[in-house]
């Protein structure tokens, strides 16, 4: 896997374009969604969105494939930015589980999907004991109510803090895949988990899909925050978790 962070999902969003219809609002974040970014970087150069995914080892995170989070990034549970100590820590990277076949076109992008183990912290904690964690579940059909949280990159969003919106799916013409349409998640959103059923309470739900796919997660050009794709999580997506899900 390569270690280097990818370019942005998307380009910025051009000033003076009228807002969408449904914009994605800035809140506190929840525990088991946070950033991806490389070790040796400043945390505030994050690149990419990842949940924590309940496993039987309790050491699985999910982003998308295209984040290529390989063994030399670290993890942020609800990254606070600017904190001299992270609330929830900062987590190494172990191994990552990636389709072979994945891609940000044509067919190959219906697999934008990846996860990753994350290492026990220095007093020997797992990550999902700490943060608690989403169940993964297969996509149950285009159309879904959805929870959809991530963090754009500092470049992208100045405020720095984790966005959320409350939407509904439909299905990509002609893809494989899922759309919503919600502004503001520019670049580094990829990988942000669309949670169906999501418990206030628990702050955790079931996690349907990830922001990915074609063209990296969303339409190319001006405004293209305000649509973003995920991959329909089948047969592919669960015999990838099962791999996963085995190491430790």
């Amino acid at each position: 896997m390569a270690d280097a962070a990818p370019p942005p999902r998307r380009p910025d969003r051009p000033a003076g374009n009228p807002q969408p219809s449904s914009t994605a609002r800035h809140f506190e974040g929840i525990p088991s969604v946070g950033v991806l970014f490389s070790v040796g970087r400043d945390a505030r150069a994050h690149h990419c969105t990842a949940s924590v995914v309940h496993s039987p080892h309790r050491n699985l995170i999910l982003t998308a494939g295209h984040c290529n989070p390989g063994s030399h990034a670290a993890f942020v549970p609800q990254y606070a930015s600017g904190a001299a100590t992270q609330p929830y820590g900062v987590w190494a990277i172990g191994e990552t589980f990636a389709h072979p076949g994945r891609g940000t076109t044509g067919a190959a992008a219906d697999l934008d999907f990846a996860f990753a183990t994350v290492a026990p912290d220095q007093d020997g904690r797992l990550i999902e004991a700490v943060t608690g964690g989403n169940v993964l579940g297969p996509t149950p059909g285009y159309t879904n109510q959805v929870t959809v949280i991530g963090y754009p990159t500092v470049r992208n969003d100045p405020q720095d803090r984790a966005v959320r919106c409350d939407t509904r799916t439909t299905r990509l013409p002609g893809t494989r895949q899922l759309r919503m349409e919600c502004g503001g998640f520019h670049g580094g959103t990829s990988g942000s988990p669309w949670l169906t059923r999501f418990d206030e309470r628990t702050r955790t739900g079931c996690v349907i899909g990830v922001i990915g796919g074609l063209n990296g997660g969303g339409p190319p050009g001006p405004g293209s925050d305000r649509i973003s794709y995920s991959p329909y999580f089948g047969t592919e997506t669960l015999d990838l978790y099962s791999r996963a899900s085995q190491a430790r």
